[in-house]
């Protein structure tokens, strides 16, 4: 059977105007995949994934772009467009990158991480806004609690999240929901593979209090960040953007209360929400 390429969609973005410009130059070179990439010194994979938008550019390709087809400096503009644009689907490409990571730290500001979260936690934030049709709303759930199997697998990544104490208080879902999302983070608290950091509100302001931020790191050494924000989000590939964002959650955690020390906080908070026995006649 002819292998057919696929079809890419040029004006989209940045990013996939760079891998359809790398296409381009390479049919008129003549080269296969193979051939470019023994030439750029990128492997066939990493070239076909820039060339369909799934992979941003590597920092070092586009000078070696530019040099293998003597385009001046193309492919160099082209990045610097690319490097500073959000992916144009790029939440579908974060949970590609969560499942394939061999580290996931992330820093949560008022709302529980996703890989944290109880059942009935997800359901209250996932019914918002009213009016969600309810097998819209279980569709979301399964597949948010699906995203925590690695967590539980026999090959876990390594996984470590600091918590704005705000998020022990805030009573999203009512008494008894919280009280057995709070019971659900103690077993994590401090295993070979999970750690949760609580930052107290006696550290005051902070540089990543705008929002969670979600880190990954990808085999092979790879770095990714996301941002999240009201109903967007800003995922990062570019190396010294993702270390500035990393640099910053080595600060908070070193500001935070130790795993143990963390723990007792989460049993005190578990405290405020037991049910008041009613006072007998």
């Amino acid at each position: 059977m002819k292998f057919t390429p696929k079809e890419l969609t040029p004006y989209l973005s940045a990013r996939h105007y760079f891998g359809s410009e790398q296409r381009r130059h390479r049919d008129l070179a003549k080269l296969s995949l193979v051939q470019l990439a023994e030439i750029v010194n990128f492997s066939k994979s990493t070239l076909g994934r820039v060339e369909t938008a799934e992979l941003l550019p590597p920092p070092e390709l586009p000078s070696a772009l530019d040099a293998a087809f003597g385009t001046d400096k193309h492919f160099h503009g082209l990045y610097q467009l690319a490097r500073r644009e959000a992916h144009p689907d790029q939440f579908r490409r974060l949970m590609e990158l969560e499942a394939e990571a061999v580290v996931i730290e992330t820093f949560a500001t008022l709302i529980m991480p996703g890989l944290l979260q109880t059942a009935e936690y997800a359901r209250t934030l996932l019914s918002q806004p009213a009016g969600v049709a309810p097998d819209l709303i279980e569709e979301r759930v399964q597949v948010r609690l699906g995203r925590q199997e690695r967590l539980r697998s026999p090959n876990p990544p390594r996984y470590w999240a600091i918590l704005d104490e705000a998020i022990l208080y805030r009573p999203v879902g009512g008494t008894q929901v919280m009280r057995d999302q709070l019971k659900a983070l103690l077993p994590l608290v401090d295993t070979p593979t999970t750690k949760i950091q609580v930052l107290p509100f006696v550290h005051g302001g902070y540089e990543l209090m705008d929002g969670p931020t979600l880190l990954l790191r990808l085999p092979g050494g790879k770095v990714v960040a996301y941002d999240e924000y009201r109903a967007r989000g800003h995922l990062m590939e570019d190396p010294t953007e993702v270390n500035q964002r990393w640099a910053s959650y080595d600060a908070l955690r070193a500001y935070a209360l130790s795993p143990q020390d963390s723990g007792d906080l989460i049993r005190h908070a578990m405290k405020g929400y037991e049910e008041c026995e009613a006072a007998p006649n």
